[in-house]
């Protein structure tokens, strides 16, 4: 059995791990640490209460585990690495941004279907960003392809977990319900790591990425709508899709647009790509707190560990 502990236990991210830990046939929780939270989890995630009879502690020992996910707030990755002596055996899993960049304490960036080989090697992932996850496997298979010539436009909702559990005005359920609002437009963090992907992938300098996010009336997931100018024809767009992603099992090509009923509370992203004229669409739909969060990291955890890649992620959307 792998030995795991949890920091940052009691947030949204650290209540989907220990979820999606507890149904894992070849993990053991050793602790959830949190610095917010004391007595029963169950307390605080009661969804927890027939699956994890343990409570929160202020600090576990790095030395009773062989792998930790660090699900604390962004620049406490950097905190966690620098105030404490890592053990050199110890895999570790950051949530954060603090390594989504190239360099820096040997994190690998952990998206699977771009770097699933890597992954594979690394005993350091940065797991990557919710909005990065949803773009990057939009546009990857483009950008593999030597196909990604032109400026792609990225217009992309996410329900509300996405801000993380600490409440803000914009947060706010008073606030949020029935409202749409625009945010960092053009400016958000998670563009450059998308951009060290695809240039990645592509082995080139890629064009600018145009993003606009927007803050949906819902509590999880994400739609991204990708538009780019190409001369690629329908058919030869869809094999691209297909062949590229015909090795990793959470990524499907779909006929019909997707909604996101369809991926909410599993690891999957829906893709549907159509031509119109020299007009490529994309719809990308995830759920930000799983495949864009705490699903993807056990994802990268079953890769590094050489478990089946779906292990303890076969999860049943919210279809009704």
């Amino acid at each position: 059995m792998l030995k795991v502990g949890v920091i940052g236990a009691a947030g949204y991210t650290g209540g989907e791990m220990l979820h999606l830990l507890c149904q894992h046939p070849q993990v053991q929780i050793v602790f959830a640490q949190s610095q917010s939270q004391t007595g029963a989890i169950s307390k605080v995630h009661r969804n927890l209460a027939p699956y994890l009879n343990k409570d929160f502690v202020k600090q576990g020992s790095l030395t009773d585990i062989d792998l930790v996910f660090v699900c604390a707030g962004h620049g406490q990755g950097k905190a966690f690495m620098s105030e404490h002596q890592i053990p050199s055996t110890l895999q570790v899993i950051d949530l954060s941004h603090d390594f989504r960049l190239q360099g820096g304490h040997n994190f690998q960036y952990g998206l699977p279907e771009a770097f699933r080989e890597s992954v594979s090697k690394a005993q350091r992932i940065a797991n990557p960003g919710c909005f990065a996850t949803a773009i990057q496997l939009a546009l990857l298979p483009l950008a593999a392809h030597k196909s990604l010539s032109s400026s792609p436009t990225i217009t992309a909702i996410t329900g509300s977990t996405g801000a993380g559990q600490k409440p803000s005005p914009t947060s706010h359920f008073s606030w949020r319900q029935n409202n749409v609002s625009v945010y960092k437009s053009f400016q958000h963090q998670h563009l450059t790591e998308i951009e060290q992907t695809l240039q990645i992938a592509q082995g080139d300098t890629c064009p600018p990425i145009h993003f606009v996010p927007v803050r949906g009336p819902f509590t999880r997931g994400i739609l991204a709508s990708v538009t780019l100018t190409s001369d690629i024809s329908q058919s030869e767009l869809s094999e691209v899709f297909h062949s590229y992603y015909e090795p990793h099992p959470f990524v499907h090509v779909v006929d019909d647009e997707p909604d996101l009923k369809q991926v909410v509370n599993t690891n999957f992203c829906f893709l549907s790509i159509r031509k119109h004229g020299d007009q490529i669409h994309i719809v990308s739909v995830i759920d930000n707190l799983i495949k864009g969060a705490s699903g993807q990291a056990i994802q990268n955890m079953n890769l590094m560990n050489g478990f089946n890649e779906m292990s303890g992620l076969t999860l049943k959307p919210s279809t009704h």
